[in-house]
Parts: C-alpha cells; structure tokens; sequence
C-alpha cells in the first residue's frame, strides 16, 4: 500500500487505532480522526515509517463531518483508503428508549459515515480509484436486546455501503462492510465484560471467544487492498461462526 492515503475514524483507541497502525505497516500515509486530539497524536507516534496528519472532529456534529471530508481530502492531496468505524452505544431496551440516545446513535454510527462516504467516495470517483470500509456490526445482521438504536443503525449502514457500491463501482470505487462480534475494546469491555452477560453469547460462538481489535484491523486491511480487488458491495461476518448457527 506503498503510497496509498487513507482516513480512519475513531482512531485514537481499539479497533480504529488497529485499523490505523495495520494500513501504516503496510505502507499507507494516513489521517486518523476522532475526538480526543491528544490521544489521536499519541497513536500516530507509534505507527511505523510513514506520513501521518491528525484531525480531530466530533462526529455528531453534522457541520464538523463535512469539515472533516473536506480536510482529510486536503491533508494528503487525496484518498484512497476511508474507514469509517467510528461509532457509539447506549445499551437500552426498547422500552427504555430515549430520543437523545436515538438521536446521538443515529448521527454517529450511520449520519457520519454515510456523509464521508459520499463526499470522499465522490472525490475517489473522479480519480477513478479507491475503497471505502464500513465497520457495521452482527448487531445490524441479527436482533440484540438492548441494542434498539444500535441494531437499526448499523443494519442502515450496510445497506448504505451496497449503494455505495451500487453507485461508485462502476467508477472505480469499491464499498464493503464488516459486521464484527463482540470486539474487546474498551467499550466492548463495557457491555460485555461481566461473565453472566458474555457466557449466552460466547455459547453461540463456535469458536468459543470474542474479537480482539487485530480480528477487525487485519480484514479491514484486507479489503482496503488489491488483494481484495474484486470484492465490492459484500458484508463481511466477523464472528467465529455465529451466523452458521
């Protein structure tokens, strides 16, 4: 990827750092975004050999995704790598349904990325090149109590990247998504870090464990590559079998 310029979201933690630290090793220049500025640069200092540029933005704020496409196109004079993973959660039932936490959930997880993709897929599409990742989840494949605003969002965004596909394949632009499992991030952690809690779903998993953000990074890498040249418009599961059941 020697060359290549990419973005990544929420980028200063978990699987986003992963993501980031992956695409560097394999030679890309890129911009990682998020909201904590401070620890954006702190994983930029540990990527390997090549240009970084940080651009910190709170994806809830509409006008501050705009300026994001627009100064991440600039930084590097171009992309052709975006990766939106950035996203949030407010575990409720439904029932307990908040419009704030629906609000909040929507422009995160589906308002931004959706927006980046079709600014930054615009811009691929006039240089006839690029590839856009969405991380989704197995929460937007299959019902998950507690998860109302965040099931439908992310259900909304794979339908999203195959439009995207739809519409920018033809110009050289390929739109893929990965639908992880539980991902033992910080906020994964959070969730599902009690053992009552984890033990339903990890019998489910034919593989008996959670994701780690390296699980997420190596196939976003994957796909972000000419190895993946002719995927585009596909969902990819990433749950140690969970769908097969």
């Amino acid at each position: 990827m020697a060359g290549r310029r990419a973005l990544v979201t929420g980028a200063s933690r978990g699987i986003g750092a992963a993501v980031a630290a992956g695409l560097a090793a394999a030679g890309a220049d890129v911009v990682l975004s998020g909201r904590d500025e401070q620890a954006l640069r702190d994983v930029a200092a540990t990527l390997p050999g090549t240009r970084t540029a940080v651009v910190a933005a709170d994806l809830a704020d509409g006008a501050a995704v705009e300026h994001l496409a627009d100064t991440a196109l600039s930084v590097f004079d171009g992309l052709d790598i975006l990766v939106n993973n950035a996203g949030v959660t407010f575990p409720e039932t439904v029932a307990g349904l908040s419009v704030a936490a629906w609000d909040a959930t929507m422009a995160v997880n589906l308002r931004a990325p959706a927006l980046l993709g079709a600014r930054i897929g615009a811009a691929m599409a006039a240089q006839g090149s690029g590839s856009i990742v969405n991380v989704a989840s197995l929460a937007g494949l299959r019902a998950l109590a507690e998860h109302y605003a965040y099931s439908a969002s992310k259900a909304a965004l794979i339908m999203a990247t195959k439009v995207l596909a739809l519409e920018l394949g033809p110009r050289g632009v390929r739109a893929n998504v990965v639908c992880p499992t539980v991902v033992l991030t910080e906020m994964g952690q959070q969730v599902w870090g009690a053992r009552e809690k984890a033990a339903p779903m990890l019998a489910r998993i034919p593989l008996g464990r959670f994701g780690v953000p390296a699980d997420v990074a190596d196939a976003v890498v994957w796909l972000s590559s000419d190895a993946a040249a002719m995927i585009n418009g596909a969902e990819l599961p990433l749950d140690g079998g969970f769908t097969v059941a």
